[in-house]
């Protein structure tokens, strides 16, 4: 590493420190309890986090969103063992990079569990592996600038902009941007989170006009953690619900 990138690096890098300090009283209650959240998420799924962070302040902003992180549920056996806590989520880490974490590292907080609907066991091995492939690569360093510029030099941009000042990455593939890693996984395996549509004039066998929609891939760098929560290919499943909710046992104060 050369003294210039050496220094861009120093610089980055307590940068991300500074963005991934949680701030205080922002931090929302969970919705379900650990032991819901670990028996109801299933391989494959994707758990949107409502973070605490300096960071997390920036993305809810410019995405209009509660959610500000996104992780891959990957299961059991792919952390070294001896470890107190089994690492069972994969995520893209603004400080350490694409790491494996314990799924305690957010089950207090306010989550949302998001399925693929309709993949082969195959596929969501196939899926996994891709990003347990990418596993220390690191975050994109002119993404924090990029990040860090908004939260301390806060300028008014128009909705309509907010949402493409997360998509300013240096481009290079080896470095994750938020939610990007997921993207390109679940692109790999040709499922859609929000592809563009075209719709494309078609005649059926008796002459009649119809419309054919073709789907295209957006880049994975154009996706944030909410459009796995607004995509009509995930399905959104809700561990109190998912574990016989009764609405006639609650107990209401008097």
């Amino acid at each position: 590493m050369n003294t210039s990138k050496s220094f861009l690096w120093n610089i980055g890098y307590h940068l991300a420190k500074y963005l991934s300090q949680s701030r205080t009283g922002t931090a929302q209650i969970a919705t379900s309890l650990p032991e819901q959240l670990s028996a109801t998420l299933q391989l494959g799924d994707v758990l949107l986090v409502d973070g605490s962070s300096r960071v997390s302040g920036v993305i809810k902003y410019l995405t209009q969103s509660s959610w500000s992180h996104a992780a891959l549920y990957i299961g059991s056996g792919y952390a070294p063992k001896g470890d107190e806590e089994e690492k069972v989520l994969l995520e893209a880490d603004i400080l350490e990079g694409i790491r494996l974490v314990p799924l305690s590292e957010y089950s207090s907080g306010h989550t949302r569990i998001c399925r693929p609907v309709g993949l082969a066991k195959e596929e969501i091995k196939q899926l996994i592996a891709y990003t347990i492939e990418r596993l220390g690569q690191q975050y994109d360093l002119k993404n924090v600038f990029d990040l860090a510029r908004y939260l301390i030099l806060p300028t008014p941009i128009p909705a309509r902009w907010r949402r493409s000042m997360l998509t300013l990455g240096s481009g290079d593939p080896t470095r994750a941007i938020c939610s990007s890693l997921i993207a390109q996984a679940f692109q790999s395996i040709r499922y859609p989170i929000l592809p563009d549509i075209d719709y494309q004039q078609a005649r059926d066998l008796n002459g009649g006009i119809y419309h054919q929609q073709t789907l295209k891939i957006r880049h994975y760098s154009l996706f944030v953690p909410r459009d796995f929560d607004v995509s009509p290919y995930f399905e959104i499943v809700k561990p109190v619900i998912e574990h016989g909710f009764d609405v006639k046992s609650l107990k209401w104060e008097a």
